[in-house]
């Protein structure tokens, strides 16, 4: 179901507006690690690695492994910000997972069968209303996306 996956961060030792900009000019993403009932953490992330990861998808529906300063904090993607002009990632939000934890997410969904559908093929058409769903989930099971199978649909 959902793969973890490492993503090299280093902590960093200020925050606000200026170290942020500071971060961004030196090529680097400014983030935040929070939840788990513990202190939240800045962090910066390489502003190649984190387009790439973003850009191959799934990056909100991917739990990852950071390590700071020798402790591996398990997160997920909770929000990112893109530069308007440039669609480079200027900001990046991580909620940490506890033992047991679940979240929320958004799915997408793939429909299947609408070529051999007794109701296409009289004529009929396939409106999809949703592209995702939202689900509630442990956070181990977090699926890559759901399938809707209409091949049997009048």
């Amino acid at each position: 179901m959902a793969t973890v996956r490492e993503l090299k961060a280093t902590a960093r030792p200020q925050s606000g507006k200026g170290a942020a900009r500071a971060e961004r000019r030196a090529g680097r993403v400014p983030g935040v690690i929070y939840g788990d009932n513990q202190p939240p953490l800045t962090v910066s992330i390489e502003q190649a690695e984190l387009k790439q990861r973003i850009y191959a998808g799934h990056f909100l529906t991917t739990i990852y492994d950071i390590n700071l300063a020798g402790k591996k904090h398990r997160v997920i993607p909770r929000d990112f910000h893109l530069d308007a002009l440039t669609d480079a990632p200027i900001h990046v939000d991580f909620l940490r997972l506890g033992e047991g934890a679940k979240v929320r997410v958004s799915v997408p969904l793939h429909v299947q069968g609408t070529e051999v559908s007794p109701g296409i093929k009289r004529g009929g058409t396939v409106n999809i209303v949703t592209h995702a769903v939202d689900l509630e989930c442990p956070a181990e099971s977090i699926p890559q996306f759901i399938e809707v199978d209409v091949s049997k649909l009048e």
